[in-house]
């Protein structure tokens, strides 16, 4: 089993879901963002998504294209990346790593060196936001091979039709996007989402991770009803961008800010959802 498949065993047999939070490697600088990468289990996060900065981030809204212009602007490269992941590991050989973004920073990189290196600093999964499975022939088969889960992507237009090609060869868990359109713009449909939800599993039997727009207690303890696991990212990198100075650092405020945060949302998950049923 992969760290990530493991982790969804050990979350079924607690019985809750678990909280899957997003930070961009390098935002706003590699010490920062390396001291939350390590913290963010602590304060309650079950897995992380680690966002590979890139300069168009198509799918997503201000608070995370804002996030990849601090990191990119502060240094940030696939190098210094991957670098987190093996530190990281050295403190934290249990935490599902997932990297997510697009697929140029990849290329860049060479596909192969990327897939060698990940593996070698302790990366688990992958989730390529352009990379639809018609067009995946470059990473996602050597990944898999490689041991990595590849995760797909399932949105609210993901019909019947299509929803063989998105689940065929996806590994890890399925990312239903709970909103049509960019990240952190608006606040997922619960309705909706139980009604999506139920249709992606009765035709796959992989975890599935809710996310786009989730923000608050309520909407975790909510979700968290129907799905094996809730993402959390444009909220955390909005609270990091409210902790920094006049000039964009990070401040004494910025750890602290965003572990409480982080904690809230997943004593949701640890206690009784004060949130109605979907």
């Amino acid at each position: 089993m992969t760290r990530i498949e493991r982790r969804f065993a050990e979350l079924k047999e607690r019985g809750r879901a678990g909280l899957v939070t997003f930070i961009t490697a390098g935002d706003p600088d590699y010490a920062t963002s390396l001291k939350l990468l390590e913290s963010l289990p602590k304060a309650g996060a079950d897995i992380v998504e680690l966002g590979m900065p890139f300069s168009d981030p198509m799918a997503d809204g201000p608070a995370i294209q804002a996030s990849s212009a601090r990191a990119l602007h502060a240094g940030q490269t696939m190098v210094k990346t991957l670098a987190m992941v093996k530190s990281f590991r050295e403190k934290d050989e249990i935490t599902p790593i997932v990297l997510m973004g697009y697929y140029n920073p990849i290329y860049i990189y060479g596909v192969d060196r990327f897939l060698k290196d990940a593996v070698a600093a302790g990366v688990d999964g992958l989730i390529v936001v352009d990379m639809p499975p018609e067009e995946d022939a470059e990473l996602r088969p050597p990944a898999s091979e490689a041991g990595l889960n590849f995760i797909r992507l399932a949105t609210p237009t993901t019909d019947a039709k299509r929803m063989p090609a998105v689940l065929a060869n996806s590994s890890g868990f399925v990312y239903y996007v709970s909103i049509a359109g960019i990240t952190g713009t608006a606040a997922p449909d619960l309705a909706d989402v139980g009604a999506h939800v139920a249709r992606i599993k009765a035709a796959t039997k992989l975890p599935i991770a809710v996310g786009f727009g989730v923000k608050t207690r309520e909407q975790v303890g909510a979700i968290a009803k129907v799905a094996e696991g809730v993402v959390v990212g444009s909220a955390i990198v909005s609270t990091i961008a409210q902790s920094l100075d006049a000039e964009g650092k990070a401040t004494a405020d910025t750890g602290p800010r965003v572990l409480a945060l982080v904690g809230e949302l997943a004593s949701a998950l640890r206690e009784p959802a004060t949130a109605a049923a979907l």
